[in-house]
């Protein structure tokens, strides 16, 4: 088997480790041994930053493996991720199942697979078949299992990886291109069956492609949310399947892989079965947490995804990093509208809450109209947005900042249906009840998913008086709810900007957050251990008084 060169010996001094990497040659890829989901691991691209980043494996390693021993190999700049399904049986048969491509990766962690591998030559393709078989024929395997290869498109290069000797999250992919039941296989082969086939006997039928859907903000550096899901809904049509772990009520923690749902599909070839997922995925309502589905949907239909796939997909067709291709007017929109239009249909205080009094706040004058209803928004990030709402004839005008919308609007259950122009836009609405953050509104429709927590005037007030403290200074915001696992800073150090301050884990992934500017510490909000929320003010810094000369 050919294999990536790299150190995988047991001495772990960091001595010994550096000239490794040294001997190696850089980039070299640190990866926590008993690694796996894209964990643990850090491309180092010269000797200089080896020993901070060895040191960011090891914590990763050992909070999400109970290991910190790691190996090193040579880093690839432009590889794709392939990989051959193998299945034997105690009788002495293996076949293959052909292979998948999972090089559309974010962090190591595969997010799109699907089978077969497109724009693979022939003869690299029989080449991995041949390589994964003679494997599971020289240790005698007898169960699902899966070969892992690298391939480097520049060289033409292909490099064993690993074998995981289970089900992969990707089985899916090619259960559908197949027709072989590998859940069902992979019990029967372990009860002592032998296969019913041989290798002539399988080929495969069209192309499937899967998703993984994750709760992940994607227009927030894909910080992992966590929360309850108050609205939950699987597509449907042809050629779409699910494979999912939660419904509605279902809690997501901070404590295991944020995968949620697998959304897959197949068609007779790889264009219909690209617009097929990502309209499933457009499809699919998730409430409660922010999640990647418009993200997703996006890589599917981006320009680059007809090209050779890399694990460089991701940064390539979204280098400015991704944002929802949504209407975010058309979003406050409809979120001020539900309001007004719950309020006038005069439902209970147990589904509207706070939302039940927006009548009562009616401003007239300049901009509103007479009779119009005055709402704020705060989002995620603590921006609050502004719209009114006035009757319009049979329907609506809403402003949103400059943005004047005339809309029709219709909420039936947890449906609001607008219209404009001739379209029709249909967004699905929740409201979380919260025991200290007040209720929170949900929407999801085409291309994103929204979360708000409406202010009232006063509320408002309270918010620009407090903001007031902060003029001039520096803070570090917890990106995303975690545990803080390292504080490098007390109250009066002096700083330089970019200087690691805290370290937070979260997902079992541990986040770097650097002071912003050159500054001194005013305050120190967390400790070692802390629990905090995405938002959370961690420290604060004030910038330090320059002496003139005399």
């Amino acid at each position: 088997m050919p294999v990536v060169p790299g150190y995988h010996a047991d001495d772990q001094d960091p001595v010994v480790l550096q000239a490794a990497a040294d001997g190696i040659g850089y980039p070299v890829l640190i990866k926590a041994s008993a690694g796996g989901g894209g964990k643990g691991m850090r491309v180092v691209r010269g000797a200089g930053e080896f020993e901070a980043a060895l040191a960011t494996v090891r914590r990763e390693a050992q909070a999400s493996f109970g290991d910190d021993c790691v190996l090193l190999e040579r880093y690839l700049d432009e590889p794709r991720h392939l990989e051959v399904q193998l299945l034997g049986d105690q009788h002495g048969h293996l076949v293959h199942l052909f292979e998948r491509e999972c090089s559309i990766q974010r962090n190591h962690q595969k997010v799109i697979e699907e089978a077969p591998a497109p724009h693979l030559p022939a003869a690299v393709r029989e080449a991995l078949f041949a390589h994964a078989l003679a494997m599971g024929r020289a240790i005698g395997y007898d169960s699902t299992g899966t070969i892992e290869f690298i391939h480097d498109s520049r060289s033409g290069d292909t490099f064993f990886l690993e074998m995981n000797t289970r089900l992969q999250v990707e089985h899916p992919v090619t259960e559908l291109t197949v027709g072989i039941d590998l859940v069902e296989w992979q019990l029967r082969v372990a009860a002592g069956e032998p296969l019913g086939f041989s290798q002539p006997d399988l080929s495969q039928r069209g192309c499937a492609i899967e998703a993984r859907v994750c709760a992940e903000n994607p227009a927030a550096r894909f910080a992992p949310e966590i929360g309850t899901l108050i609205g939950y809904r699987e597509p449907r049509g042809e050629g779409v399947r699910v494979d999912s772990g939660v419904r509605a009520g279902s809690q997501v923690s901070p404590y295991y892989d944020s995968m949620l749902a697998k959304v897959i599909a197949h068609a007779d070839d790889r264009p219909t079965v690209a617009r097929r997922l990502a309209t499933a995925l457009d499809d699919t309502v998730l409430l409660g947490v922010h999640s990647n589905l418009g993200f997703l949907a996006d890589l599917l239909r981006h320009e680059h995804f007809a090209q050779v796939l890399s694990t460089h997909y991701i940064e390539r067709a979204f280098p400015a990093g991704w944002q929802a291709r949504a209407d975010d007017g058309l979003a406050i929109a409809a979120a001020a509208l539900h309001g007004v239009l719950s309020a006038r249909a005069g439902a209970g205080p147990q589904s509207l809450g706070a939302w039940q009094s927006l009548g009562a706040w009616r401003a007239v004058g300049a901009g509103h109209g007479i009779g119009s209803t005055q709402v704020l928004l705060e989002d995620g990030q603590r921006r609050v947005h502004e719209a009114s709402v006035s009757p319009l004839g049979t329907g609506w005008r809403v402003r949103v900042g400059d943005l004047a919308l005339d809309l029709a609007a219709t909420l039936t259950g947890d449906t609001l249906e607008l219209q404009r122009g001739g379209l029709t836009v249909r967004f699905t609405v929740a409201l979380e009840q919260h025991a200290t953050r007040g209720e929170r509104l949900w929407l999801a429709g085409p291309g994103g998913t929204w979360a708000w927590r409406r202010l009232d005037r006063w509320q408002r007030a309270l918010q620009g008086a407090a903001g007031a403290d902060d003029s001039g200074g520096k803070r570090l915001l917890a990106p995303m709810p975690g545990l803080v696992t390292q504080v490098q800073a007390s109250v009066g150090m002096t700083v330089n900007a970019g200087d690691t301050r805290v370290q937070m884990e979260a997902m079992k992934m541990v986040h770097t957050l650097s002071a912003p500017a050159a500054g001194r510490v005013a305050e120190l909000r967390c400790r070692v251990g802390d629990a905090v929320r995405g938002g959370d003010v961690l420290v604060v810094m004030e910038a330090m008084e320059t002496k003139e000369a005399c």
